[in-house]
C-alpha cells in the first residue's frame, strides 16, 4: 500500500539536504546548501526559521554544549542560535577551492563525520573527515567523488556510508572507542534505474532508508541481505535525504531539490525543493549530538 506523504513546507529549495531531528528541542534542522541557509522547523508552531551563514552549508548537527555544528563550503564551524554568530573551526580542504562539504552526521560517541564534493571537478578528489570533540580533524577516507549518506548500526559496530556515484551502500567495521573504520565492503547494490543513493538514515530495526536522487522516492533496505523492503513515492525526482523525527521518532522527514531542473520539468514537479513527511511505520533512533 502506498504511504501517505504530506508537504510540510513548500520551500522551493534549490538544494534541500541534511535533515536531523533534535530530540531535546523537538525541532528539525535542515539546510538549503547552495543558498547558505540553515533551517529550523518547529512542527508545533509550523514555523521555519532561516539563518543565512554566508557560504554553502552541506550539513548540520546539534551540539551538546548548545547551538549547532556545521560543515560548510570552507570547513567545520559552530553556529550560535541566539546571536546567529558563526565561528570557523577548521578548513581541511583549503587547498581545494572547488570542493565543498556535503552530507554528514555525528557518530554515537559524538564525533562529527562529514565528507566533501567537487560539483565541477573530477571524480575521486574528495574525502571523508571526522571532527573529534577536541576539535582535531582526521581524514578517514580518500578517493571519494560525492560524499553523502552515513549511519551507524544499532550495536555501533558498523558504519554505513554512501559515495553517490558508486551506486551502492558500503559498510565498515567501526571502533566505538577510537572512531577507526576497517574492512570496507558493499552491503546494498542500487540498480541504475532506481536513481542514485544520496542521504540516508537508519530505523530502530536496523534497516536503512536511502533517498534516491533522480529516483522519485526513498527506499528501505536490509543491509544484512541487500533486500529492498519498502518504498516511499515522492512527487519530486531529486529526493536528497531523510531523517526520523517527531515526539515518537516515527515521522520520516524528506528533503528534495529543484537544482538544474528545466522549466518543463518543474511544471511537472511543482513541489520540487519542498520538505515532506511520511509515517512509514518503523521508529527511528535519536540523532547523536556533537560532543565538542
Amino acid at each position: 500500500m502506498p504511504h501517505k506523504l504530506d508537504l510540510v513546507i513548500d520551500s522551493k529549495a534549490d538544494l534541500g539536504e541534511g535533515p536531523v531531528w533534535d530530540s531535546e528541542e523537538d525541532v528539525l534542522y535542515w539546510v538549503n546548501i547552495t543558498a547558505g541557509e540553515v533551517h529550523i522547523y518547529d512542527p508545533a508552531t509550523r514555523s521555519d526559521r532561516v539563518i543565512n551563514v554566508g557560504q554553502q552549508v552541506g550539513t548540520v548537527v546539534p551540539r551538546k554544549s548548545g547551538g549547532l555544528a556545521l560543515a560548510l563550503h570552507h570547513g567545520f564551524a559552530f553556529l550560535d542560535l541566539a546571536t546567529e554568530e558563526l565561528t570557523m573551526i577548521a578548513d581541511p580542504e583549503s587547498g581545494l577551492p572547488d570542493c565543498r562539504f556535503n552530507d554528514g552526521k555525528c557518530d554515537p560517541s559524538g564525533r562529527f563525520w562529514a565528507g566533501t564534493y567537487a560539483p565541477d571537478g573530477p571524480r575521486g578528489i574528495s574525502s571523508l573527515y571526522r571532527l573529534d570533540a577536541d576539535l582535531s580533524v582526521h581524514r578517514m577516507l580518500t578517493g571519494i567523488s560525492c560524499s553523502n549518506g552515513i549511519a551507524w548500526s544499532l550495536d555501533h559496530r558498523v558504519m554505513y556510508y554512501i559515495d553517490t556515484p558508486t551506486g551502492k551502500v558500503e559498510a565498515f567495521d567501526y571502533d566505538m572507542a577510537t572512531g577507526a573504520v576497517a574492512d570496507r565492503r558493499t552491503v546494498v547494490h542500487v540498480p541504475p534505474d532506481s536513481g542514485h543513493p544520496d542521504g540516508m538514515t537508519i530505523d530502530a530495526e536496523g534497516m536503512l532508508w536511502v533517498a534516491m536522487w533522480g529516483g522519485w522516492g526513498v527506499v528501505r533496505y536490509d543491509p544484512r541481505t541487500d533486500r529492498t523492503l519498502d518504498h516511499i513515492d515522492v512527487p519530486v525526482a531529486q529526493t536528497s535525504s531523510c531523517a526520523f523525527g517527531g515526539p515518537d521518532l516515527r515521522d520520516l522527514y524528506i528533503t528534495t531539490a529543484r537544482r538544474n531542473r528545466t522549466e518543463a520539468q518543474l511544471r511537472d514537479e511543482p513541489l520540487a525543493g519542498g520538505l515532506f513527511v511520511a509515517r512509514p511505520g518503523p521508529q527511528g533512533i535519536a540523532a547523536s549530538a556533537f560532543a565538542g
